[in-house]
């Protein structure tokens, strides 16, 4: 099974933030070890979209930080035409990287893991790991 990571859990652990909690850094690592860690290509945009309204500070460009995900092996899943139409039925609020990055899971037959309390308490028989736990 895929492991897509939210766009703060790449954050999380490209930072060694210790927000990211003990079972969900275990998890993250098995799925890593089995070439089974992704993360979707819409994060790259919002992570772009945070540094450029000074949201986020990085010591790394958007660019460089990709790079360095699919260097440690990470799957970047496309947003493609099917994840998009999907994304506009999801019965989820209306931040358009969560519905996109949750549509991208739900398509994969993924485990989310996020601390997003709006997907977590997502009414979804998608499977989700709180990324702080």
């Amino acid at each position: 099974m895929i492991t897509l990571l939210d766009t703060h859990v790449v954050i999380w652990m490209a930072t060694a933030d210790p927000k990211l909690g003990k079972r969900a850094r275990g998890l993250i690592e098995a799925a890593g070890a089995a070439d089974n860690l992704a993360f979707s290509a819409i994060s790259l945009w919002e992570v772009a979209m945070l540094l450029e309204r000074g949201r986020l500070q990085a010591s790394l460009p958007v660019e460089a930080l990709r790079n360095r995900l699919l260097q440690t092996g990470m799957t970047e899943l496309p947003l493609t035409g099917d994840i998009a139409l999907l994304s506009a039925q999801l019965a989820l609020h209306g931040d358009p990287a969560d519905r996109f990055i949750a549509a991208s899971a739900v398509s994969h037959g993924a485990l989310l893991v996020t601390a997003d309390e709006r997907l977590l308490g997502w009414k979804h028989a998608l499977k989700r790991q709180d990324a702080r736990r």
